[in-house]
């Protein structure tokens, strides 16, 4: 009986930015292994000959991070550590010129919809019939599942339509076969991300479908929890709340980045939408789903943020309490429509506002956390550190959230399992608790 024989080149990948960074990454790994190659994803200790390294040109900080990433591996291959070294992903669909002028240790440098382009590169072929059936680099009982590509929306401050293009939805029949080999693998959690949730579907039905998509793969067995990021405030689809409320499968949580709260700022960022239709639709989502969580995240320092504007921010944060809350501060990006206006905020100036606004957000967080003291919640345990169990509830998301810590000398738990944790004590980002073995 004839045997596959891997390949002679073994391949280590490495991704930077955000979860839909991770998606494409998981992808190339998955084609990879499918032409049998040897492939590891930000192995410590890689015997990898080639490395891959997928990109993020978000904002200054995250482009920083990349460029330094390809110069360390850049650095390798000239002491002849590795023999190929390729470049995927945002900064390079952005910047690929520049790049390929800058760092000619880079074999070759590819966009981020040019994955048949990378695999060319290894004589490996593309896939056809592996779409929809990733290998998930995330704790197998958590994975991401990316529902649309690009954005169709037109944010001053923002880069990303240059490098992801425009809004292309998924079907919602491939995303239902995706949910349903991830819940084989043993995902007990999706995570569903794009750069605009709410706008899913108009391209292909002619209207938004997220409320349809939900229903479809709360249909799924297996799959316990389904939890919504990166939703747009404006023309928020507001029959989401009515899924939510009836569908013990989704998570009473939702990220939305509201960005800021000052109408005058709003509109220099042209996010199509006023404070006060912002507060409607947070009080309508907490009306309809009373104990919902809400992420969102603010961006500082946009040019001729005034105090006074900054300030009408930090009211409507204290104002709004929101469950959580991340803050950017603003990075000037070429080619974007606020890259026009002067930059006029000092790197200090925007540092001290973005200490405030999270000052501020400690205070209510580690408020309302103290509030679950004797509550009880369903805990998702995602790994052992040190002497505890840490997990998460449904009002909290991998990696960004609070984390509820079980004693790892008390009790016996698995990682991917559910258990019921009744909350000791607090802080003010997270959560201390026991086992309630009887619920």
């Amino acid at each position: 009986m004839k045997t596959k024989q891997k390949r002679e080149d073994k391949v280590q990948m490495i991704t930077l930015g955000c979860s839909k960074n991770l998606v494409d990454s998981e992808n190339i790994i998955s084609q990879l292994q499918a032409n049998d190659f040897e492939v590891t994803h930000e192995a410590p200790e890689s015997n990898a000959n080639v490395v891959v390294i997928n990109t993020c040109g978000f904002i200054d900080l995250a482009k920083e991070e990349s460029v330094n990433t390809i110069l360390e591996y850049a650095d390798l291959k000239s002491k002849g550590e590795i023999e190929k070294l390729y470049v995927t992903g945002c900064l390079s669909e952005r910047y690929k010129n520049n790049l390929e002028e800058d760092i000619p240790e880079v074999d070759a440098f590819f966009g981020t919809m040019e994955l048949p382009a990378l695999l060319a590169k290894f004589n490996a072929d593309y896939k056809h019939e592996l779409i929809g059936e990733r290998s998930i680099t995330t704790p197998l009982h958590y994975a991401y599942l990316k529902i649309s590509e690009g954005c169709n929306r037109t944010c001053s401050f923002c880069a990303i339509p240059l490098m992801r293009g425009k809004h292309v939805s998924r079907s919602i029949e491939s995303l239902v076969k995706e949910a349903r080999h991830l819940a084989t693998q043993g995902v007990k959690e999706l995570i569903l991300i794009a750069q605009e949730l709410t706008y899913y579907g108009l391209d292909l039905y002619k209207m938004r479908a997220l409320n349809e998509l939900l229903t479809a793969l709360c249909q799924i067995d297996g799959i316990e929890w389904i939890r919504l990021h990166y939703a747009y405030p404006s023309k928020f689809p507001r029959e989401v709340f009515d899924v939510m409320a009836v569908q013990p499968k989704i998570c009473n949580y939702l990220d939305i980045p509201l960005q800021h709260a000052n109408d005058a700022v709003l509109q220099r960022m042209r996010r199509q939408i006023t404070q006060k239709e912002q507060i409607e639709l947070i009080e309508y989502a907490r009306a309809k789903v009373p104990n919902i969580a809400i992420r969102t995240t603010m961006l500082v320092g946009f040019p001729g943020e005034s105090e006074e504007e900054f300030e009408d921010l930090v009211n409507f944060i204290q104002k709004m309490r929101f469950e959580r809350l991340g803050v950017f501060q603003y990075s000037h990006e070429e080619d974007t429509t606020a890259h026009d206006m002067e930059d006029d905020i000092s790197p200090e100036l925007k540092a001290e506002r973005a200490n405030k606004v999270m000052e501020v957000q400690r205070q209510i967080s580690g408020q309302k956390n103290e509030a679950k003291i004797g509550e009880t919640f369903k805990v998702l345990i995602d790994r052992k550190e040190g002497e505890f169990f840490i997990g998460r509830s449904e009002f909290d998301s991998p990696e960004v959230d609070n984390e509820v810590l079980i004693s790892a000398k008390d009790h016996y738990l698995r990682i991917g399992d559910f258990a019921w944790v009744e909350i000791e004590h607090t802080e003010e980002f997270d959560l201390y608790g026991k086992l309630v073995e009887d619920k």
